[in-house]
């Protein structure tokens, strides 16, 4: 089976990705006035880097909110309701930080044509409803993948090469028949040391990277004239 995997936020989705989580923590942090403010937002920093940090002992979702109630002292039960409503309703305000990339379509059906089978990669920080949803920004449908990478359902996050490893195992792939589509030059590049292709597309580019561990750079029409061409 050949497969890729791609990145959502800035690579299927448009956004400017500062702008974008801004407004999201903002958003959160009026949902829960009655915390303080400086509380909240370094207990909500606090479980991201967890995440980021996580050993793979429990899922994303675990740890961010093991770390997130004890940083500021109340228990899970308390953030349900609110929290699950916020992506129900006052998450679909920030549509308007997105913008839809005609290319990602097109992206995803030449490597479907080229027998591709599609994962998408998206740092595993959110949960289903929001990856979910973000996937509906960017004009695509749930089914275009065969597997979508949340907080619930993974252990790991981007660069750490264990998090390309459980994509792997999960889907019973072969490192030398999938490639990695992403726009961060630090984190997407995290797959190239299982001996994964990395493609980058630069259209809304993030991080750093000496190394040039990947295998292209270039904007997403040039991509896809690349996996035509030579796929």
């Amino acid at each position: 089976m050949k497969c890729a995997l791609i990145d959502l936020d800035g690579t299927l989705l448009g956004m400017n990705q500062n702008e974008f989580v801004e407004h999201y923590f903002k958003g959160l942090l009026s949902k829960f006035s009655e915390i303080d403010s400086a509380l909240f937002i370094s207990s909500l920093k606090k479980g991201i880097e967890a995440m980021y940090a996580n050993n793979g002992i429990q899922s994303n979702e675990e740890k961010f909110w093991k770390v997130f109630c004890d940083c500021i002292g109340f228990e899970k039960e308390y953030f349900d309701k609110k929290f699950e409503d916020f992506y129900l309703n006052d998450f679909l305000k920030y549509q308007q930080y997105t913008y839809i990339k005609k290319e990602s379509k097109i992206l995803i059906d030449v490597l479907k044509e080229k027998g591709y089978q599609i994962v998408c990669a998206t740092n595993p920080l959110f949960p289903k409803i929001a990856t979910y949803t973000r996937i509906k920004w960017a004009g695509l449908k749930i089914e275009d993948f065969i597997e979508i990478t949340t907080f619930e359902n993974y252990h790991y996050c981007k660069p750490n090469p264990l998090y390309f490893k459980e994509i792997i195992e999960k889907n019973n792939l072969d490192v030398s028949n999938t490639i990695m589509i992403g726009n961060d030059l630090f984190e997407d590049t995290g797959a190239n040391s299982l001996g994964i292709k990395v493609y980058i597309v630069n259209d809304d580019l993030l991080g750093d990277n000496k190394e040039k561990n990947y295998e292209f750079i270039g904007s997403m029409n040039s991509l896809i004239n690349e996996i035509k061409k030579h796929f």
